[in-house]
């Protein structure tokens, strides 16, 4: 488990052990036991693997918590599905990839509970200019409240990025900061706290030749 880091940002390093795949073989993830899955909790964040899916919450007014695989990827789908359990439906929470995990380098594809949508970089822990829109922007593919599920999908090739949610695409872009890294789960709470997510079917598929 890695130290966690707080401020306006906070980090808690949740450890998630995926499967080796190197982007060849398909990787499932369905929550059905703990496994190798590292869990944490305090008064800030907690996350747990129980009755079928990552639970994840954060207890904090300003908090963003992301959690990584320890293993590397390139080119790929990448799916995972999120359902905002309760509270502020002011929040953030998304699928991370080709993250650096010494550094803190990554690209973040996050949805919010009132259905808006941001995709971009982050840098040493800190988010930058988003890479699609000019930031948050509303999009009628993400499921609002509590107790939607929404399925995130990127389909990775190169530095050609597609993401889409509940399979309908909402950004495309050509970028090429980040070739190839870890995987990632974040929850973030946006000056209100008792974000509530749960995580479910986190799979990584490789491109059709």
């Amino acid at each position: 488990m890695r130290n966690l880091v707080r401020g306006i940002i906070g980090v808690v390093g949740l450890i998630l052990l995926l499967a080796a795949c190197g982007g060849q073989s398909a990787y499932v993830e369905t929550f059905d036991e703990t496994g190798n899955w590292r869990t944490d909790s305090d008064s800030e964040v907690a996350g747990v693997v129980e009755n079928g899916v990552y639970d994840f919450t954060i207890f904090a007014d300003e908090l963003t918590s992301w959690t990584t695989a320890g293993e590397n990827f390139k080119d790929g789908l990448y799916e995972v599905e999120a359902t905002q359990v309760d509270g502020p439906d002011n929040n953030a929470f998304g699928l991370l990839f080709r993250l650096d995990d010494q550094n803190d380098n990554f690209y973040a594809f996050q949805i919010s509970g009132d259905g808006f949508v941001w995709i971009g970089r982050y840098r040493n822990g800190i988010a930058e200019e988003p890479i699609v829109n000019d930031w948050w922007f509303e999009s009628t593919a993400v499921k609002p409240g509590d107790g939607a599920t929404n399925k995130l999908s990127v389909r990775a090739e190169g530095q050609n990025l597609i993401f889409l949610v509940n399979d309908i695409e909402v950004g495309r872009v050509s970028d090429d900061a980040f070739p190839s890294g870890d995987i990632g789960l974040m929850v973030r709470s946006l000056g209100q706290p008792n974000v509530h997510v749960q995580f479910d079917n986190f799979t990584v598929t490789p491109l059709e030749k």
